[in-house]
């Protein structure tokens, strides 16, 4: 199964990400993310950082999720190129708890592709089926 492919978009840079769950979706849709900002074959996992987060529903969570790893890149300079997602019912929505494995981000090291602004509610999506789901973002650049 193929992790990722891009959305067309007139301005900014969409994907869909797939996997046999919600929680594999958002690795791959984590994944995407750093591979609009760097080549993340070039990222080694040694460095690891853990997150937690809670939201109402399947699109908050992914918005949240790919917002935090964003704020890690412009705050810490960290990049990213492999992540373990788990996905769990909260008491008012879905819990995620995730780690995801990089380092800091090298200019000699990491070839520097395109600069992630912001996330965006804008043509997501998300469609969950036993055995197959994806997950759609849009990221403002």
């Amino acid at each position: 199964m193929k992790r990722f492919e891009w959305v067309e978009h007139p301005s900014d840079i969409g994907f869909r990400a797939f996997g046999r769950d919600l929680a594999e979706a958002f690795e791959s849709a984590a994944l995407a993310l750093f591979e609009v900002m760097v080549d993340t074959g070039a990222v080694e996992p040694r460095e690891m950082i853990e997150v937690e987060l809670e939201a109402e529903d399947g699109k908050a969570l992914l918005y949240d999720w790919l917002d935090k790893l964003i704020y890690f890149r412009d705050s810490d300079n960290k990049v990213f190129s492999k992540f373990d997602v788990k996905i769990t019912k909260a008491k008012k929505g879905l819990r995620l708890s995730a780690t995801a494995r990089g380092e800091t981000f090298n200019p000699s090291k990491h070839t520097e592709r395109t600069a992630v602004k912001a996330m965006t509610y804008h043509m997501m999506e998300i469609d969950e089926r036993l055995g197959n789901c994806y997950v759609q973002a849009v990221v403002d650049i």
